[in-house]
């Protein structure tokens, strides 16, 4: 996870805002904030210890500030749409359309919207729900569901002090899974953050970094804090492993593009159980 401020994400507390009440986002972490004259003072997700402060201190961008430099990237990745920004920008990661036959969900999340990327997500047939695996990636997502007609936002509930904009659209779920349609079930499994949210859908699961892919792609990481390298206890990463040998996964997809183990993956969650516990022993 890493940070790299353009020049349109160069504003410091205290610098001179653009007029009226905006939605300010964080350089770092890219969470969206409720409406303010100025940027917030600080920024929660990233003083959480699994993220970070940059070392040039809390800096602030907009949505329309960004898109001046930025823009949506829209190509196919582990045979699904994938949306990610262009130059990088905060931590990186790219969102997925879920296609079913009942209806299409948008997994994970960006900091940017733009018309060229709504129509391509449009393209691909209705948009019944957004649900995002967690507070790390909530980035822009009262946006997307407002381009998208009012989409539901499916967050868990353990994560709902991380909610950084309110909105109507929001929907917090309980509990271990949600069904949603077409054969696509929300899971939680923790670790990470409380509420920590992964996707199965038929023999393919959506992970964010809850279930982390890694560049060797026989194994998976686990862990409490990825840029501050603190890990999860031994007992967590055996819950989770756990909690997906019921499902049956073939492929896991990551949260940054080509991040996709493609074959076995319960047994690839399994043995990295194991190894993790080894190492930590």
């Amino acid at each position: 996870m890493s940070s790299s401020p353009s020049r349109a994400a160069a504003r410091s507390r205290g610098s001179p805002p653009e007029a009226g009440a905006l939605n300010w986002v964080c350089c770092t972490c890219a969470a969206q904030f409720a409406e303010g004259a100025e940027p917030p003072e600080r920024c929660p997700i990233c003083e959480d210890e699994r993220q970070y402060v940059g070392l040039s201190g809390q800096r602030w961008t907009t949505m329309s500030e960004l898109a001046r430099d930025h823009r949506c990237e829209v190509r196919e990745d582990a045979g699904l749409l994938g949306i990610g920004v262009e130059p990088s920008f905060a931590i990186g990661q790219r969102m997925l359309l879920l296609e079913t036959g009942e209806g299409n969900v948008l997994w994970d999340m960006i900091p940017l919207v733009d018309e060229a990327a709504v129509d391509a997500v449009r393209a691909r047939g209705e948009v019944r729900a957004i649900a995002i695996s967690h507070p790390h990636y909530y980035s822009g997502m009262v946006e997307w569901s407002r381009a998208l007609g009012g989409v539901p936002i499916l967050l868990h509930e353990a994560d709902r002090e991380w909610i950084m904009r309110p909105d109507p659209t929001i929907e917090l779920w309980s509990g271990e899974r949600r069904e949603l349609f077409g054969g696509a079930t929300l899971l939680r499994l923790g670790g990470h953050f409380a509420g920590g949210t992964v996707l199965h859908h038929d023999e393919t699961l959506l992970t964010g970094d809850i279930v982390q892919v890694i560049p060797d792609r026989r194994f998976v990481g686990f862990m409490w804090s990825y840029p501050n390298l603190i890990p999860l206890p031994a007992a967590e990463v055996e819950r989770i492993a756990a909690a997906l040998e019921p499902w049956h996964v073939e492929r896991i997809v990551g949260a940054w593009w080509e991040r996709v183990v493609e074959r076995d993956g319960n047994e690839v969650v399994r043995r990295s159980a194991e190894r993790y516990v080894r190492a930590l022993a």
